[in-house]
């Protein structure tokens, strides 16, 4: 007598073991992509809020100031980045450092800053290498 088979060969369940190992070669590099990029988007959005508030602190004393609590801005525990400003004279340059292991768990550091001109830079990139 013969009997029914039931259930998957071998075979079918290496194939889909395949096919589950390109998706995920396909799908994981581009999920750290946009997800360091989107930690990077909390050290732009800050430093944003870092020039405004220091330009509008420096309208009100004359001159700017290096602690971030004193211009009001709220940086949460659980932020990326560590955040200082140095001021220089007339001039302050805001600083947002994700230091090792980055923003995608390497050593390179991601650093970005912007100053008294408002504009931002990236002055080493995590997210390239």
């Amino acid at each position: 007598m013969l009997r029914k088979s039931k259930g998957f060969t071998l075979i079918e369940l290496m194939i889909v073991v395949v096919i589950i190992g390109i998706l995920a070669a396909i799908a994981i590099p581009r999920f750290m992509s946009t997800s360091a990029k989107v930690k990077q988007a909390e050290a732009k959005g800050l430093l944003k809020q870092i020039y405004t508030m220091e330009r509008s602190y420096y309208q009100e004393h004359g001159t700017y100031t290096n602690d971030i609590a004193l211009l009001g801005v709220e940086i949460m525990a659980s932020a990326w980045y560590d955040y200082s400003i140095v001021v220089n004279g007339t001039n302050f340059i805001a600083t947002a450092n994700a230091a090792a292991p980055g923003i995608d768990d390497d050593p390179t550091p991601d650093i970005w800053t912007v100053d008294g001109t408002g504009v931002i830079v990236n002055t080493s990139n995590d997210v390239l290498n």
